[in-house]
């Protein structure tokens, strides 16, 4: 057993167990708890419903089991988008985490199925599972159908850029409806390299997930089949007490980020991995993703890096198995890493690459270098992301005027005013971790941007984040915040910004002198917050370390 009762302690639990009909004979079996994300307003998590659970119990009964559901939270940022909800999507990481490690805890659980899909709880409950540190195995809940209309590949990202073009008049209500009632088909992970599919494939890089679970389409009988393999294996982790912290090293971690660049994946993923990595005492930093970025190239895009592929494509060209065997034959990542369903090697060997246009040889890549840059200089002095593999080359090296606003809301409607033109640099600040409080999605903002075909004609650098379907000139995560008085705070109308992506630099033409005489000066701009973003707000680190209430200071 992984848990040690006492005789009076286990007759105490079991008596309660007896009361929910569960007999004396199963309640001597070990415990598995499925925390299931399952609810009505998440389509990612919408497939793990019973007849998914009732497959899977029936497979841990089979290996000896009691596999008893618990429910967990399972937000979806799509839903609240460009509203204030969206200040709570990365708060509810930490919550997540926070809600596995007291489920399993509590109930002293034996193992965990973990079901999860979406952006924030993918981590979030990996990040509980480090620190609860029993068996466990995560099923993730596969992609949805790409959308069509009019003969046009959809994704949810489409909608947005949609009604900025419906605003100005370039489209007509009837076609912008159109989009918004096809883009999303059925459930599942929107099928972009998005922050979803980006932390589904995370999963089954740390060997979590079975093979081929983060490129299956979802509800398909072969992600039924995964979701009782997952199942069966939970019980064989169990029988031969494998823990996370017997798989996972720094090399797992970096073999993510090694993954990440090689398909394109979500800036998201700066503030998730090391925040995870961080729970068992494993250093990951942006610094880590920028030395793996000069390292190991793009070699698959999909939408926002492809105009027209999506999940379906990849996994019609092998999906991640194929990405990890190319990787591998070129010695971009560390084969002998392991995993509760076997090692990066195993998986690489049961994988074959289809089709070479959608998934290239490391030695044809699509860009020479990763899909995200680490930029530096006098505006993010600790760090800024940039995903560049979503921005036209033309656009690597650009300045302009800034144009500064105090929130996402402001710069929007800015923008559907034409108010922001064509050379712009759009500063939106004090919508960092702390500032907003929440660090929300600058999504809407840039789709706007991409609906008025503006997305290699003006830039956009914040302390906010992005969704990982976001293209154009994105740069966020710029660390200080607005907030803690970093120099994006400081940065005036009219003040000249440079950016050079291959050059890792972000800067504006404002001397030290300059900026020390703005601080003199400084006020931050406190927005309220009340309850769980108040303490968020008070706990949580940077972006540049995570934005998380779990990292013990330095």
């Amino acid at each position: 057993m992984i848990r040690e009762w006492n005789e009076e302690s286990l007759d105490h639990r079991n008596t309660l167990l007896y009361a929910m009909g569960i007999s004396e004979e199963d309640a001597k079996r070990p415990i598995i708890g499925l925390l299931n994300t399952w609810n009505e307003m998440n389509p990612g998590h919408f497939p793990f419903d019973k007849e998914l659970i009732a497959e899977m119990k029936k497979e841990i009964y089979q290996a000896g089991g009691l596999a008893l559901e618990l429910p967990i939270s399972g937000i979806c940022d799509g839903i609240c988008s460009n509203t204030p909800g969206d200040r709570y999507t990365l708060p509810a990481r930490d919550m997540v985490s926070s809600e596995v490690e007291t489920v399993a805890e509590l109930n002293m659980l034996e193992g965990m199925v973990m079901m999860a899909t979406c952006d924030k709880v993918v981590p979030g409950m990996l990040m509980g599972a480090l620190r609860v540190n029993i068996p466990t195995v995560m099923m993730t809940g596969g992609y949805m159908a790409a959308g069509h209309y009019q003969g046009r590949m959809l994704t949810l990202t489409h909608t947005k850029q949609a009604y900025a073009a419906y605003i100005a008049g370039d489209m007509s209500e009837e076609d912008y409806k159109g989009i918004v009632r096809n883009a999303c088909p059925t459930p599942g992970a929107c099928p972009f390299m998005g922050t979803a599919n980006t932390m589904c494939a995370m999963a089954e890089i740390l060997g979590f997930s079975p093979h081929g679970a983060a490129s299956c389409r979802s509800q398909t009988e072969k992600w039924h089949e995964l979701a009782r393999q997952a199942a069966r294996q939970i019980m064989e982790a169990w029988k031969q007490e494998i823990r996370p912290s017997d798989i996972l090293n720094k090399s797992s971690f970096e073999n993510v980020v090694r993954y990440m660049m090689a398909t394109g994946g979500s800036t998201n993923s700066v503030l998730h991995i090391p925040a995870i990595a961080r729970q068992i005492g494993i250093d990951i930093t942006p610094e880590t993703f920028d030395e793996i970025s000069r390292e190991v190239p793009v070699i698959s895009t999909i939408y926002p890096n492809h105009p027209t592929n999506t999940m379906e494509e990849f996994e019609m060209a092998g999906g991640l198995g194929a990405v990890v065997k190319e990787l591998e034959k070129a010695g971009k990542i560390d084969a002998s890493a392991k995993g509760m369903f076997g090692t990066i090697a195993q998986k690489a060997a049961l994988a074959k690459n289809q089709n070479k246009e959608v998934i290239h040889p490391v030695s044809n890549p699509i860009h020479e270098q990763g899909g995200l840059a680490v930029l530096h200089g006098n505006i993010g002095t600790d760090s800024a992301i940039v995903k560049f593999s979503a921005v036209d080359p033309a656009a690597w090296k650009f300045s302009g005027p800034a144009k500064c606003y105090d929130s996402q809301d402001d710069a929007w409607h800015a923008i559907l005013r034409d108010e922001i033109v064509a050379g712009d640099v759009v500063i939106i600040r004090y919508e960092g971790p702390k500032g907003s409080p929440g660090m929300p999605h600058m999504e809407t903002f840039m789709a706007a941007v991409l609906g008025k075909g503006l997305g290699s004609k003006i830039a956009l650098v914040s302390d906010g984040r992005f969704s990982g379907a976001t293209g154009g000139l994105a740069i966020g995560h710029v660390s200080p915040e607005a907030y803690e008085g970093g120099n994006l705070a400081l940065i005036r109308n009219n003040d000249i910004i440079h950016i050079n992506i291959e050059e890792r630099k972000l800067e504006v033409d404002v001397s030290e002198e300059e900026f020390e005489r703005r601080k003199k000066e400084f006020l931050p701009i406190v927005k309220p917050a009340k309850g769980w973003l108040s303490l968020y707000r008070r706990q949580c680190t940077s972006a540049h370390r995570g934005a998380t209430v779990y990292w013990e200071k330095e």
